[in-house]
């Protein structure tokens, strides 16, 4: 028994070895390789299909939502910009997402009226609706669709909205910020003429969805080290962009310029959520001895100021009425002296009157009576 279960596993592994060698050498590499790739690649917690930051938690305990627009022409956010057409293996962030696009690798949905974002499936849109609605040029053969670069508009997206909400992470006891959703906006119009450009949002895209291939999109980081680069996710991941507000996600869901009267109530209203952002983050952290001993510092300063400031506000007054005290004086001794000079100019006028008369009245006695007084000393 035990001869023939061995003249059987004799059998089993002969026809094994002849199977094995009856495969191609081509096929044997590659299960050699899928193999050694299942051994070397980590397990558990280890593993990341890609490195994209932390996706906000559901239950963050707090969390303001704003919508900013970016504009490509400040100096900050030009690296989003530039270069318009593809050079030297560089493109810039438009070409890569229209590309991505084309390809089917990211969905697109449609920008409504009122500015919110639908990601639900009858609000997609697709790359060849998209490009009838906005005019641009492509080449279709069945199902295949090319575009060349030249006919991409990445010179007029001239900016972006993108929706930031800021939340408080309760189980890191951390604040973060984070962009969910990303928006291009086309910028046409006469500008060659004195018209002003008309700004078309084409499409929202999820930054969930498109932060894989942003972490593959390798930007300019600076305009003096030239060497220096950095991702697209990296760029917004890390809030290097400059946006202004124009919603705040409210109850009405009104925009700032719905209840602002003009530019200057805007500004002003940007300026107050962004500040409410900041005390919202230094009541949950408090303020550390640093800060105090700078606002003390600062304190210190002010009041040195002023004071410095009284000091010269009292010398120039001090001067001032020194001046004016001079000038009165010299004013009283004017005024006293033409005052004298008049009443003894007065006086003298009857003295003179008066021996004058004098000297009529003992002329006209003499005269009159024709005698004279003449005394004799005893």
């Amino acid at each position: 028994m035990k001869k023939i279960f061995a003249l059987v596993l004799l059998l089993c592994a002969t026809a094994y070895a002849d199977v094995a060698q009856a495969q191609p050498p081509r096929r044997r590499a590659e299960q050699q390789a899928r193999q050694e790739q299942q051994l070397n690649a980590p397990q558990g917690s280890a593993y990341r299909e890609f490195p994209t930051a932390q996706t906000m938690p559901a239950d963050a305990a707090w969390r303001r939502d704003l919508y900013r627009t970016i504009d490509l022409s400040k100096e900050q956010n030009a690296v989003l910009y530039y270069p318009t057409t593809p050079q030297d293996g560089r493109e810039n962030l438009f070409t890569y997402l229209f590309k991505l696009l084309l390809r089917k690798q990211i969905k697109a949905y449609d920008y409504k009226l009122d500015g919110n974002e639908d990601f639900s499936a009858k609000n997609e849109v697709t790359a060849k609706q998209l490009m009838d609605r906005y005019h641009i040029f492509y080449e279709s053969k069945g199902d295949k669709v090319r575009v060349n670069d030249a006919d991409i508009p990445s010179d007029e997206v001239k900016a972006y909205f993108v929706k930031e909400s800021t939340y408080y992470d309760q189980h890191t006891a951390t604040f973060r910020s984070q962009v969910t959703a990303l928006c291009p906006v086309l910028k046409r119009g006469d500008a060659d003429f004195g018209g002003e450009l008309a700004q078309y949002p084409m499409f929202w895209v999820k930054m969930s969805d498109i932060a894989p291939y942003l972490g593959k999109l390798m930007l300019m980081g600076s305009s003096l080290n030239n060497a220096a680069m950095m991702s697209a996710d990296d760029f917004f991941t890390m809030k290097c962009y400059k946006g202004d507000i124009y919603k705040a996600v409210n109850l009405q869901d009104r925009l700032l310029s719905n209840y602002c009267t003009d530019d200057s109530a805007v500004i002003r209203e940007q300026k107050r959520i962004e500040k409410q952002l900041v005390d919202v983050q230094e009541h949950v952290y408090g303020r550390d001895s640093a800060y105090y001993a700078k606002l003390r510092a600062d304190s210190l300063a002010q009041a040195a100021a002023d004071s410095l400031a009284a000091a010269g506000k009292t010398s120039r007054t001090s001067r001032r009425t020194a001046t004016t005290s001079r000038r009165t004086s010299s004013t009283r001794r004017t005024s006293s002296t033409k005052v004298s000079s008049g009443s003894s100019t007065k006086q003298s006028k009857p003295a003179k009157t008066k021996s004058s008369r004098q000297t009529k009245a003992s002329t006209g006695k003499s005269s009159g009576g024709g005698y004279s007084v003449r005394r004799q000393r005893h």
